[in-house]
């Protein structure tokens, strides 16, 4: 008897072009499902380009702020338009916003937290009529270890995190009447550009993340979009208002 736990129908990536969200989009195109590419770099529509005709399932290029709350109905109605009705959201794009406290200004702190994670809210509700008649429909932020630990290097990013971690729990007891899911899903040290750039430009620091992680070394991105890919799957199917803890068995807080 063969058992169905990925639906196949269309997802939303955004932050698509590179580390988390760009395997998050490979993860669910490898198990059948359409995905929507979104980012603001030009080269995510030839990464949606080679997905395509790696995977041989439909795969769509945009360019969309998710600052731009405007920006975010139009890429909604161009993905459904190639894609199809929309059953699931990946919430990847995100910026890390370093500055310490004495260094914020309203600027840097509204940036972090309109793509971070007011994108979401307006996002899920551009979404929602497709995924309420769309059954198995499931969103997943990327938030962080660091809404838990916190980081004095970027506490607009820590805020944006933890704000997502509450977002979620709120958006589950509303879209749960609908049948729709929403979970999120934080990493811990994960080997992104912006993880290679800290590591490359710090000696040494790539030893210390090493030394906080129970499994001793940074972890891959792919192993995000297979937590991500299990969350929107049928296999999760009653798994909503949760947090799930990627990170090696990070021990940070404990130090």
């Amino acid at each position: 008897m063969s058992v169905s736990t990925s639906p196949i129908t269309p997802a939303i990536v955004t932050g698509a072009a590179s580390g988390i969200g760009q395997a998050c989009a490979q993860a669910l195109a490898e198990a059948g499902r359409p995905v929507a590419l979104w980012d603001i770099s030009e080269g995510v529509v030839v990464i949606a380009e080679q997905l395509q005709k790696s995977t041989g399932v439909s795969c769509l290029g945009l360019l969309v702020d998710v600052a731009d709350v405007g920006a975010l109905q139009a890429g909604v109605e161009q993905s459904r338009a190639a894609l199809g009705p929309i059953g699931a959201l990946v919430h990847a794009a995100g910026v890390a916003g370093v500055g310490m406290l004495d260094q914020l200004d309203p600027a840097l702190w509204d940036s972090v937290l309109n793509i971070n994670l007011r994108a979401e809210v307006f996002l899920a509700q551009a979404l929602r009529g497709d995924m309420k008649s769309l059954p198995g429909s499931a969103i997943v932020g990327i938030a962080s270890i660091n809404a838990t630990l916190g980081n004095a290097m970027n506490p607009s990013y820590s805020a944006s995190k933890g704000g997502m971690l509450a977002l979620n729990r709120a958006l589950a007891d509303d879209l749960g009447r609908d049948g729709i899911r929403i979970n999120s899903v934080s990493p811990g040290q994960i080997l992104t550009p912006m993880i290679q750039q800290a590591v490359d430009n710090a000696p040494g620091l790539k030893e210390e993340f090493e030394r906080r992680i129970l499994l001793g070394r940074i972890g891959d991105p792919m192993e995000i979009g297979k937590a991500v890919r299990f969350l929107l799957s049928d296999e999760a199917s009653y798994i909503t208002a949760t947090e799930l803890v990627v990170d090696g068995g990070n021990i940070s807080s404990q130090r």
